[in-house]
C-alpha cells in the first residue's frame, strides 16, 4: 500500500523529467494523503502535461464520491481485471510525481507503527505509476471531478522489511510507453504489466529508507518536520 508521499520538486525541474511544454506550478507537499488534490502527468491527445487531480480514484460509474476512499491504490497484478480499474488501464495512465513514500512498520502488540520515509538514493524525484478517471456529478452544473490511483507491486528488499507493498516505480525510459494512449488492448496491458512485476519491484540498490518522526502520522502535518529522526534516535537508520 502506498498511503502518503512526499512531493517537493519545484515546476522546473517537473518540466525537464517529465517533458512538458511549461513548468508546472507545484505547492510543496510533505504528507501528501489521500482526498488532496496533487500533481499528476498524463498525456491526452499526444500532449503531455501536468494537473492537479484528487487522489483517489472515483469511477465513471460510481454512485458517489465516497468510492474513492478505498480506491486510493490499485495493485499491479490485477488492475486489468478489476472492473474499478480496467477502463483506466485501458485508456487513462497517468505518472503520479513524488521524491518519497512513507509506509508504516510494526513495532509490538498495541504499539504504535513506526513509520519510514523511502526514496532515491539521491532523493530525486521519481514517477509512479498512476491510473486517472473522471467523474460526472448528478447535480446539473457541477464541475467533473478528477482523480488517481497509485498501482503497487510486491516490495523489494529496502522496503519489504517495512511493509509487503510499495509503489509501482517507473524509470524514464518507460514514461512514454505508460502515456501512450494507442497502448490499450488486453494483452498488450498484460504484457505491459508483468514486465512490470518481473523487472520491478524497484532496484533495492537505488533507492535508501530511513525512520521518520511519529508526526508524520498526523494528515494534517504538511511541513519539513515530516522529514524529521524520531525524537528517541539521533540518527535514521537505514537499511543496507
Amino acid at each position: 500500500m502506498c498511503g502518503r508521499y512526499l512531493i517537493t520538486a519545484p515546476g522546473n525541474l517537473l518540466q525537464t523529467l517529465f517533458q512538458l511544454d511549461a513548468a508546472p506550478r507545484v505547492t510543496p507537499r510533505y504528507n501528501a494523503a489521500p482526498s488532496q488534490h496533487l500533481p499528476v502527468v498524463r498525456e491526452v491527445g499526444g500532449v503531455r502535461s501536468c494537473d492537479v487531480l484528487q487522489w483517489g480514484l472515483v469511477p465513471s460509474w460510481a454512485k458517489d464520491v465516497s468510492i474513492g476512499n478505498t480506491l486510493i491504490n490499485a495493485r499491479c497484478e490485477t488492475a486489468t481485471q478489476k472492473p474499478s480499474f480496467r477502463t483506466a488501464m485501458q485508456q487513462r495512465r497517468c505518472l503520479v510525481v513524488a521524491n518519497g513514500f512513507y509506509e508504516w512498520q510494526p513495532t509490538g502488540q498495541g504499539a504504535m507503527k513506526q513509520p519510514w520515509l523511502f526514496q532515491l538514493a539521491d532523493e530525486g524525484v521519481f514517477a509512479m505509476a498512476g491510473l486517472w478517471e473522471t467523474w460526472q456529478p448528478p447535480q446539473a452544473g457541477d464541475s467533473p471531478l478528477e482523480t488517481f490511483t497509485i498501482l503497487t507491486t510486491k516490495a523489494n528488499t529496502r522496503v519489504a522489511p517495512v511493509h509487503g507493498r510499495m509503489p509501482v516505480i517507473l524509470g524514464p525510459a518507460q514514461h512514454a510507453s505508460w502515456l501512450n494512449e494507442a497502448t490499450c488492448d488486453a494483452a498488450t496491458l498484460a504484457s505491459m504489466l508483468e514486465h512490470i512485476d518481473v523487472g520491478l519491484p524497484f532496484d533495492a540498490a537505488a533507492m535508501k529508507g530511513r525512520v521518520v518522526s511519529r508526526y508524520v502520522n498526523r494528515p494534517a502535518n504538511d511541513d519539513p518536520r515530516c522529514l524529521e529522526d524520531p525524537e528517541d534516535l539521533a540518527q535514521g537508520t537505514l537499511f543496507g
